[in-house]
């Protein structure tokens, strides 16, 4: 079975299960993951918005609307990545989301990680950053390519503001857009790796 396929197993599961999970009252309550099957670059935010809960996509609000224009910004096609959120119904009043309700949807993440295997996963604001990167700051390292053991594998995490926090704040924003500017390089980089096989050994922090 090809990703996309996987992917719409794995919402209707989601689906079936609404009646156990925080904050849903109802199906039509879920926001899924929305993007490219085959993507490199998963993008993790926090929880879906007003705006989100009405349309059933992620990032389609303010902040939304301009993580896909620094996308497109900085070469990256919106529809060629995969966007998804680490709580999938939208908490009352924009509230944070609180760890029972991220525990409660975390299997559903780590099994859209699982299927996508993207070779970046850019983290958007410390709630998703902290899945990964538990006891750092933010504003510490964001923009910084970490390499982490997640679930028993290496992958790469690039930590970054949450759109929402660039929104109002314009030192905030130019971080925002230089931080995005470093993925092509990055990924290029990754690939570089792995044709000289230095991927493997330690796990290690890198700052990129």
């Amino acid at each position: 079975m090809d990703k996309a396929a996987l992917l719409e197993d794995l919402q209707q599961e989601i689906e079936n299960s609404y009646h156990i999970l925080p904050l849903a009252t109802k199906k039509e309550d879920l926001v899924h993951g929305e993007g490219d099957a085959s993507a490199k670059i998963m993008l993790i935010g926090e929880a879906p918005g007003k705006d989100e809960a009405i349309q059933r996509r992620p990032f389609v609000g303010r902040s939304g609307k301009l993580l896909r224009k620094t996308l497109t910004e900085v070469g990256l096609k919106p529809e060629k990545v995969f966007i998804s959120n680490i709580v999938k119904v939208r908490p009352p009043e924009n509230r944070d989301p609180t760890p029972e309700e991220i525990e409660a949807y975390r299997p559903f993440l780590n099994k859209e990680i699982e299927i996508l295997q993207p070779e970046i996963i850019v983290t958007l604001g410390r709630f998703s950053m902290g899945k990964f990167l538990p006891d750092v700051k933010i504003s510490q390292v964001h923009g910084h390519l970490h390499k982490v053991n997640w679930e028993g594998k290496n992958i790469f995490i690039l930590p970054m503001y949450h759109p929402a926090a660039a929104l109002y704040s314009g030192k905030t924003k130019i971080s925002f857009l230089a931080d995005f500017q470093k993925i092509e390089k990055i990924l290029d980089w990754i690939g570089q790796q792995k044709q000289t096989k230095k991927l493997k050994g330690n796990i290690e922090e890198i700052l990129f």
